[in-house]
């Protein structure tokens, strides 16, 4: 694979990545900017927020297929280095967080690129890696969204699962021990986009989705036995 295969590759993993489904959704449907609704951002909750669970439903099911696509292109390219498998998803999250069709300018004239946080990004790029992987981060995603009630959380653990999940292919032979930097660095754009949940879950002011167990707790109403 010469180099400018490579980077076309890259480049195309990006634009894929960087289809703003959320906003097409959501826009559809309701007639919205998912921009301008809670978070402002385009990935599956958000959606679900502007525009129903079927939004939200529809925008991560995109959204997961663009972080596999670009994972079988590579392979469809016949690539013969390992890092291409994982750099191509890597674009992906990049474009879905950091979209060029969604850029606008601040007040003060800076440019901004709006996206999401990655996360059914991320869950694609690792299925495209290996299919059985989803088998195993969709069960410890769901569980920690319905059990804890925070969807930033759960969003994260999606790519340290993946993390996990490489690190022990990788000791049994069964994948290139490279595939763990793919859970690694998936983390870090994760937790970059999701700073502002990051710093609101250390001051305990996150906000709970009304479905988890944790919301259901919080709403009991408390008897006072003294």
């Amino acid at each position: 694979m010469g180099f400018l295969q490579i980077a076309s590759l890259l480049v195309v993993s990006y634009f894929i990545g960087a289809i703003p489904n959320g906003w097409i959704v959501v826009k559809l449907k309701t007639g919205k900017d998912i921009r301008e609704v809670e978070s402002g951002r385009t990935g599956g909750t958000n959606a679900a927020r502007a525009g129903g669970f079927s939004a939200g439903a529809v925008t991560s099911v995109a959204d997961f297929f663009k972080g596999a696509v670009p994972v079988w292109l590579a392979l469809w390219a016949g690539h013969h280095y390992d890092w291409v498998a994982i750099a191509c998803p890597l674009l992906a999250i990049l474009g879905h967080n950091y979209s060029i069709f969604l850029a606008e300018r601040d007040v003060n004239g800076r440019l901004h690129l709006k996206g999401g946080a990655g996360g059914a990004t991320c869950v694609g790029g690792a299925f495209g890696l290996w299919p059985g992987s989803l088998l195993i981060i969709a069960p410890v995603s769901m569980a920690i969204l319905f059990g804890l009630g925070y969807a930033s959380v759960a969003t994260l653990s999606m790519a340290f699962t993946s993390i996990v999940i490489f690190a022990v292919r990788a000791v049994l032979g069964l994948d290139p021990p490279i595939y763990v930097l793919y859970g690694v660095f998936a983390e870090f754009l994760l937790m970059w986009a999701l700073r502002p949940n990051i710093k609101r879950l250390s001051q305990g002011t996150e906000r709970v989705i009304e479905v988890s167990l944790r919301a259901k707790r919080q709403k009991r109403p408390q008897h006072n036995h003294a």
